[in-house]
């Protein structure tokens, strides 16, 4: 592991980006509403929006001549998203990254907020938030939204990419970055007012655990790429799902994005995807049986879903053909 830990990292996402730095860097990521989706509740953003994404791409011709954009009306339907990332970083700090299943959340998160009501109002949980590009979209419509992750530098970056964007997005509700570590048991050590200014930062408080217990939604982007942290992630699904009424757990939803690493395997001679295999060993399909060794362990139903399903938001990127989307609920035939 401690080979693997002193490895450094780059996401295809960040291809193109200034050479030979490890970051920060600032990048703008455009969201750009598809012909079909007519989301007439944020007008206002894009029409704030328009009028600077245009000054954004004036140019001069040969000549030296000023060149004026068309106005086109996809133009007058996007607008951009400010995030502080790492262009490049060691394993344990991948989180300063944006990853392509990050973005494939958040093209997920977009549809939802344009095309229903489904998350207006509610609360939300990103584990494994990162820069939190997801969550910062969703509190555009959520009554609260917890950014969760370890680490300082981690956390540090998430809290600047909500005050980059603050502006921008107006939150109805509150945002607030939180430190979870899954290796530590649930619920965390809220804050006695003893701990460093950092700690403190990001810290929970009593008032905050109990809202949690109300939330009905949680994302994660990216966290599948070790056994032993997706080990921590389930266990701590275990504890966040059975939280509050039994209406809540049978509603509690988590929405999870990844992508399947292939790597070379001795014990199978192949080209194998081992930490797409042991999270899949956790999720049940719908009317499966459960085929569980560990039979204490909380069953979980998981559903892929198709990504023809919902368009790309997001410009920046190709979803590529590795990228998967997961609606992950807690079994409501559990013993």
């Amino acid at each position: 592991m401690d080979g693997e830990d002193s490895s450094e990292v780059m996401s295809e996402v960040h291809v193109g980006c200034p050479p030979h730095s490890s970051g920060p860097h600032i990048s703008c990521f455009t969201i750009s509403l598809p012909p079909e989706v007519e989301p007439s509740r944020y007008n206002e953003l894009f029409e704030a929006e328009a009028a600077a994404s245009v000054r954004e791409v004036l140019t001069l011709d040969d000549d030296g001549d000023l060149v004026l954009p068309r106005r086109s009306k996809q133009s007058t339907r996007c607008f951009n998203v400010t995030i502080q990332h790492n262009i490049t970083s060691l394993i344990p700090s991948v989180g300063l990254q944006v990853w392509k299943a990050e973005l494939v959340l958040a093209d997920f998160v977009m549809h939802k907020m344009c095309t229903s009501s489904d998350f207006n109002g509610i609360i939300s949980l990103e584990l494994g938030a990162g820069t939190g590009l997801a969550g910062i979209l969703l509190s555009r419509v959520a009554w609260t939204v917890f950014l969760t992750d370890h680490g300082n530098y981690i956390l540090d970056n998430c809290a600047k990419n909500v005050q980059l964007n603050s502006g921008v997005f107006s939150h109805q509700g509150s945002v607030h970055v939180r430190d979870l570590n899954w290796m530590n048991p649930w619920p965390p050590i809220f804050s006695l007012g003893n701990s460093s200014a950092s700690q403190e930062r990001y810290s929970w408080n009593s008032s905050e655990l109990k809202e949690v217990q109300r939330a009905s939604v949680l994302l994660a982007a990216d966290v599948i790429y070790s056994d032993d942290l997706t080990d921590a992630l389930f266990h701590t699904l275990k504890r966040l799902m059975p939280l509050g009424s039994k209406k809540v757990l049978v509603n509690m939803v988590l929405y999870l994005a990844l992508e399947k690493r292939y790597n070379f395997s001795l014990n199978d001679l192949d080209v194998v995807a081992n930490g797409y295999s042991h999270f899949r060993s956790y999720i049940m399909g719908e009317g499966e049986h459960r085929r569980f060794e560990r039979e204490s362990f909380p069953a979980f139903v998981g559903k892929c879903i198709d990504l023809n399903e919902f368009p790309q938001y997001v410009r920046e990127y190709d979803r590529g053909n590795d990228v998967e989307l997961w609606q992950i609920k807690r079994s409501e035939n559990e013993s």
